[in-house]
């Protein structure tokens, strides 16, 4: 064989191992943490509900009932709102991943399971409402952020996911009505879907170095965010990487690999998040819902309960969509939905209103803006208290991978 035929043999094999083979989630965990704090480095941070809200938002409005949920009257636009564009690259970066990969395909479902997606995205919408954000806004990001309303939200849907497992198991196992599988729909262009995802990528890249060169500040912020949502669809499609998926897996099939993935990445994050805190180059409250305790504990454990039904997390329903799961994008729409009328109802009540008590930190009627740095009195007890959780998260989950003690199914 020619030395040529080899280099050819050779890049085959790693555009396969890149693009084609399925990541290590442990892998997609480390490069997902990379991209977050390279948004806070630029003074960001990561959420999904804020924008799906707005999405809803303005579904309500088109429908008649932004007066009514008290929606202000003058919308932000979805590609200019930091979460709503965070969101729309995101699912844009699965979608080149998928078409890259050759898997992306119209995934039609059984009519009961769209009926699950809308019940489960709302539920999601109603306890991302509840908590201040949802597995990526009201677990991950204030967790990263040494904040225990991402802890006590993750007990929520700790609990929340074993509910729904039970709830769903049961529906299996009585209803019979609508789970017939429907015939697949091949997408067209299918030996083009490489070559559209290439061309993805470079639209991406055109856009970001656009905006980027603007002189605009606000263009700058935003071209951050397209190349950092399209880099985490990219890679969590690529490393099927779930917080759903975390939460429901010990439970269903005692399988722990996703679930130390994210106790890796949080590992890895807090205290990389810390330096930047102490460097001044974000503040730490500013990705810290004020919703600690009640507010994320019951949203968490609604949350929970939702995301079993609608087969996704917030992030996770959003690179499924971008795959072509078309239940998926039932659950991201009531997700949506759901959040913006939950949040009209709360918002007549004055329940999530937001108020600044003497030392300028937030609070609601379902709880506060809390930072275990200043709780504790410093870095010591706070890193002695998010790596005490993350120990005890991962012996338990270590556990039950060789007992299936904690299965409930």
């Amino acid at each position: 064989m020619s030395e040529g035929s080899n280099l050819s043999s050779g890049l085959r094999a790693d555009y396969k191992t890149i693009f084609v083979d399925p990541w290590s989630p442990h892998v997609g965990a480390v490069l997902l943490v990379l991209v977050i704090l390279g948004l806070m480095v630029n003074g960001l941070f990561w959420g999904v509900f804020g924008g799906l809200k707005l999405w809803g938002d303005w579904f309500n409005t088109a429908i008649g009932l932004g007066g009514l949920l008290k929606i202000k009257a003058e919308l932000d636009s979805p590609l200019i709102d930091r979460m709503s564009l965070m969101n729309i690259t995101l699912i844009v970066g699965a979608f080149a991943a998928a078409l890259i990969s050759r898997q992306f395909d119209f995934y039609r479902a059984p009519r009961l399971e769209y009926i699950w997606g809308a019940l489960g995205g709302t539920l999601m919408g109603v306890g991302a409402t509840l908590a201040g954000g949802c597995t990526t806004g009201g677990f991950f990001t204030p967790a990263m952020h040494s904040s225990p309303a991402g802890w006590v939200m993750g007990f929520g849907l700790v609990v929340g996911a074993v509910a729904g497992l039970k709830l769903l198991m049961w529906t299996l196992e009585n209803v019979e009505w609508g789970m017939r599988v429907p015939t697949p729909i091949t997408p067209p262009l299918r030996a083009w879907h490489p070559w559209i995802g290439v061309a993805l990528f470079f639209a991406i890249v055109a856009w970001t170095v656009a905006w980027f060169g603007a002189g605009d500040e606000k263009l700058v912020n935003r071209a951050i965010i397209v190349i950092s949502g399209f880099l985490m669809g990219f890679v969590m499609h690529r490393s099927r990487l779930c917080f759903a998926r975390a939460f429901r897996e010990p439970f269903m099939t005692a399988e722990g690999g996703m679930t130390k993935a994210i106790i890796l990445a949080l590992a890895i994050a807090i205290p990389a998040a810390s330096l930047l805190f102490e460097k001044k180059l974000i503040d730490p409250y500013i990705a810290i819902p004020p919703t600690f305790w009640l507010g994320s504990l019951l949203g968490g454990l609604i949350f929970g309960l939702g995301m079993v039904f609608a087969g996704g997390c917030a992030s996770g329903a959003l690179w499924r969509a971008g795959e072509g799961h078309f239940k998926l994008w039932v659950a991201v729409f009531f997700f949506a939905w759901g959040g913006s009328t939950f949040s009209g109802i709360l918002r007549h009540w004055d329940v999530m209103t937001r108020d600044v008590d003497l030392e300028s930190i937030e609070f609601t009627k379902v709880g506060t803006q809390a930072y275990l740095p200043d709780m504790l009195g410093g870095w010591g007890w706070a890193y002695a208290v998010g790596f005490g959780i993350l120990l005890a998260w991962y012996l338990a989950v270590r556990y039950n991978e060789s007992t299936e003690k904690f299965t409930v199914i």
